[in-house]
């Protein structure tokens, strides 16, 4: 049974379960009586005025089906749902046809599978819900209308599946949400186990917050890990071999968190990429490295008045630099190049040279051969024309 579905059950109930077709289907004809008198729960004259237990049965098997208790022909009381003849569902309503007070389910078995407390509809305190075996399930805290507050939920061996705590230990006494949720004055060390009872995830809590998760593969190898430190969250992501993949970085502030660094990994655990920003949220460095470990490109952010400016070097993989040059940031997805850039061959030497003005225009280009003898030297216009250059 849902939050909030489980209002407005009183005469619209009955009225739905002595229904002989609804949705194309056709159902049961019931037979309902009070007090060994006749009455048709659909029809508010033969109710009106009337106090006592309203009883219906399956016409064909005379199985009892539902039992509702009536107060001056108003539903209000007791609720007992049946099915083939045994109970499943026994709760209570108010005058307004709401759920109130306690309310449980059963399996066929007569176990007890669900247990909560209502205030005019709304699930209040401890609810507790049970597998048809017998164990508990899970046990849910609510505090209000608002939802729920705190939870823990267990496999039917008894071990812990998940865990939600509050800002104050609010399960006892079916779970002792004080010492999980590390409301003793140190750190928690909780184990979480999937059905088969193979180990899921390690948590850690102080005063009822997450400092530290960390999830497995099925082979035991970790697959994240969550954890705060002082003012900083840290994150890591791992391959089903146990490699790191990805570890990011945040600043925890009033406003939000503001991620500081993200590097990235590759399969044999190498770093691959390293991006860092300033606690004011800019960039500062983006790099890039080759599987060989040597520099692939890096990224240096800076400002220049209003402008955010960035140099750009590329590297071959036997590290020597293979391009360098300057570049304003005009928004988020576009740059524009700016000043003199050059490119170099794998040992080093210059053999190209580009310059462009503030407007991100190519002004001038001239190239070397690997002799380091000047080949080209031109001017470029506007036009895309261009002609050999000549100091002024």
């Amino acid at each position: 049974m849902t939050r909030h579905a489980a209002s407005s059950v009183c005469a619209a109930g009955f009225v739905a379960a002595a229904l002989f077709i609804a949705h194309g289907e056709a159902r049961a004809v019931q037979d309902c009586e009070i007090n060994g008198v006749a009455v048709n729960p659909a029809n508010g004259a033969t109710t009106a005025g009337k106090s006592g237990l309203v009883r219906c049965r399956d016409r064909d098997t005379r199985e009892l089906m539902r039992e509702q208790q009536i107060q001056s022909g108003t539903f209000q009381g007791i609720v007992r749902d049946y099915d083939k003849g045994k109970l499943s569902k026994e709760y209570s309503v108010n005058a307004a046809g709401n759920m109130q007070g306690p309310a449980r389910e059963f399996a066929p078995s007569g176990k007890v599978v669900r247990e909560a407390n209502y205030d005019d509809g709304h699930e209040i305190g401890l609810v507790r819900s049970f597998y048809p075996s017998g164990p508990l399930r899970r046990v849910t805290y609510f505090a209000d209308a608002a939802g729920e507050r705190a939870f823990a939920e267990f496999t039917e061996r008894g071990q812990l599946s998940a865990l939600r705590c509050g800002d104050k230990p609010v399960l006892a006494p079916t779970t002792d949400d004080a010492k999980l949720c590390g409301f003793g004055g140190g750190p928690s060390r909780v184990a979480l186990f999937d059905g088969k009872g193979i180990l899921r995830s390690r948590l850690s809590y102080l005063a009822g917050k997450r400092m530290r998760s960390e999830d497995f593969y099925d082979n035991g190898k970790p697959a994240a890990q969550d954890e705060l430190a002082g003012n900083q969250r840290i994150e890591r992501r791992f391959s089903s071999e146990g490699v790191k993949r990805r570890e990011v970085v945040s600043l925890l502030t009033e406003r939000g968190a503001i991620r500081m660094l993200d590097q990235e990994f590759s399969e044999r655990g190498t770093l691959v990429r390293d991006q860092r920003w300033s606690a004011a949220g800019d960039p500062i460095t983006d790099e890039s490295f080759y599987l060989n470990g040597r520099p692939r490109s890096k990224a240096v952010y800076g400002m220049d008045g209003g402008s955010r400016r960035i140099e750009i070097t590329e590297y071959y993989d036997n590290g020597q630099r293979a391009a360098v040059g300057r570049y304003v940031a005009t928004d988020r997805f576009r740059q524009t190049p700016i000043g003199t850039h050059q490119r170099f061959d794998e040992k080093g030497a210059l053999i190209a040279e580009s310059v462009y003005d503030e407007n991100g225009r190519i002004t001038r280009e001239r190239a070397w051969d690997a002799n380091g003898k000047l080949e080209r030297d031109e001017q470029v216009f506007e036009d895309g024309s261009r002609k050999e250059f000549t100091s002024q």
